[in-house]
């Protein structure tokens, strides 16, 4: 029997996959924002798999980083 080892950086991805497909049950404008935010996540993602052990965290820290470059002009 082998031993399941699930990758942080694969479940940050898998993370920001769920956030872009949750956002295609909403309105557009809302679609939209749901796509960005899960390519934050994954645009961040190799870092916060450095920074933190949670993949989840990783995932909101990457998209909060991604939504301030955004509300800064970046």
């Amino acid at each position: 029997m082998g031993r399941v080892f699930l990758s942080p950086r694969r479940e940050v991805q898998r993370i920001a996959r769920n956030w872009q497909r949750s956002g295609l049950l909403m309105r557009e404008q809302d679609r939209v924002a749901a796509d960005r935010l899960g390519t934050m996540a994954k645009r961040y993602a190799s870092e916060g798999f450095y920074a933190f052990d949670d993949p989840l965290e990783a995932a909101v820290v990457s998209s909060l980083i991604g939504l301030l470059h955004a509300a800064r002009g970046r």
